[in-house]
This record gives C-alpha cells, sequence and structure tokens, in this order.
C-alpha cells in the first residue's frame, strides 16, 4: 500500500482498511455530501500543535495537508536530534452515509538542499485502529541537490483496501524525514529536507476512490 499526513484543530486524510469488494467500482462517483476529517491526535516533532493544516476539494476527490515546521537537517545551526522529524496523525474520517473510501493515491511536495554525499529520506505508512501497521514507503534523495521534490504512492485498483462499512475506526498516519550528512561536511554545511507550506505551494495531496456499502 502506501503511505500520510497533517494537524491543526480539525483536519482531514485518508486511507483505509478491510472491505471486500461492495457494488461500486473502485473509481466511482465520489458522494455528494461534505466529508468531514477530525484530527483526533497529532504528535511528532515534524508537526508541532498549530503547524499542520487539512483542506477537502469541494468535490470529495482529494484533500491537501501543508506545514509550515516540518524539516530535518545535518550540519552547521542544526541540533543532533534534527537530522530526524516525524509526524503521526490520528484522523476521524466522516463519511457520508452508503459509503466507504480508500486512498488511491497520495503526493508528496517539499524541498531539498542536500550537500554533495549527504542523502535524504522521506516514508509513510498508514493503519486503521486496531489494525497491523502496513510496511513504510521510502523515497530516497541523494545530493548535490537544491530544488523542490515531489514524491507519488500509488496503489493498484485491485489493491486498494477500503474502510469497513458501517464501523468507526481511526485512522494513523506516519511520516518521516531524516537527513544523513554521509561524506559531505557538517562542520561546514548544512543539508536539510523539508515538507513544508512556506511558499504555499509545498504541501501533501491524497487522492480517494470510493465505494458504495452493500444495501442491508
Amino acid at each position: 500500500m502506501f503511505r500520510p499526513v497533517t494537524t491543526g484543530g480539525a483536519a482531514a486524510v485518508f486511507l483505509a482498511a478491510l472491505f471486500s469488494p461492495g457494488t461500486a467500482s473502485a473509481d466511482g462517483v465520489p458522494p455528494p455530501d461534505k466529508i468531514v476529517i477530525d484530527v483526533v491526535s497529532v504528535n511528532g516533532s515534524g508537526c508541532p500543535a498549530g503547524t499542520a493544516n487539512v483542506s477537502v476539494s469541494p468535490d470529495n476527490t482529494a484533500f491537501t495537508v501543508s506545514y509550515s515546521n516540518y524539516i530535518a537537517q545535518v550540519g552547521v545551526g542544526a541540533k543532533p536530534i534534527d537530522f530526524r522529524k516525524n509526524c503521526q496523525l490520528s484522523l476521524n474520517v466522516h463519511v457520508p452515509q452508503g459509503f466507504t473510501y480508500a486512498v488511491a493515491r497520495a503526493d508528496y511536495r517539499g524541498f531539498a538542499h542536500l550537500e554533495k554525499g549527504a542523502t535524504g529520506l522521506e516514508r509513510a505508512n498508514y493503519y486503521f485502529q486496531g489494525m497491523s501497521q502496513t510496511a513504510f514507503v521510502n523515497h530516497r534523495f541523494g545530493g548535490p541537490v537544491n530544488d523542490s521534490w515531489q514524491t507519488t504512492d500509488t496503489t493498484d485498483i485491485d489493491a486498494l483496501v477500503y474502510a469497513p462499512c458501517g464501523a468507526m475506526r481511526y485512522f494513523n498516519v506516519n511520516t518521516e524525514l531524516r537527513v544523513d550528512a554521509g561524506t559531505s561536511d557538517p562542520t561546514k554545511t548544512t543539508s536539510f529536507l523539508a515538507m513544508d507550506s512556506t511558499d504555499g505551494s509545498i504541501n501533501t495531496l491524497y487522492h480517494f476512490a470510493w465505494k458504495e456499502c452493500p444495501k442491508p
């Protein structure tokens, strides 16, 4: 499967748990009613309170998470613990009656400045309350680089995992950023990997797949 993130007073996010194929295709028409996503808890060095925000698209086909303080770094000006930052979100996704959902794709965006010899890692996994965690999906970066980055996680239609119809389980999203100085000189240089919204365009986009629940 793949991965995810967000924070703030109320927020939104995504994926799905166990459910046998229902009556509609994985790329079915989204429900007309509004989706509401509440953030139950937010923990992690990459998402202090008030530094992440989530918005749902008007057509209920996707949601976006933006960050303002999610950055891992090593070198000049960095603390020893700054090489790794993470964010764990617990979300309550209120889906219109008669529908269930999965997340078919996640697009992550950020900015990387890695000196020659330094490396970076962005990873994520997801699981529902009371269920086993999925394996992390990893994306690696190598220096030298000083540019925006984007990664995409996709799930095949026949492998989508849907939230159980008629059951409420919090959805948990774990994301992580890491930077390793490698062969670069951390006493003279700084390398970092960020996932934030300082320029208004760096964010994470999650794409929903919808399915109607079987009629009782």
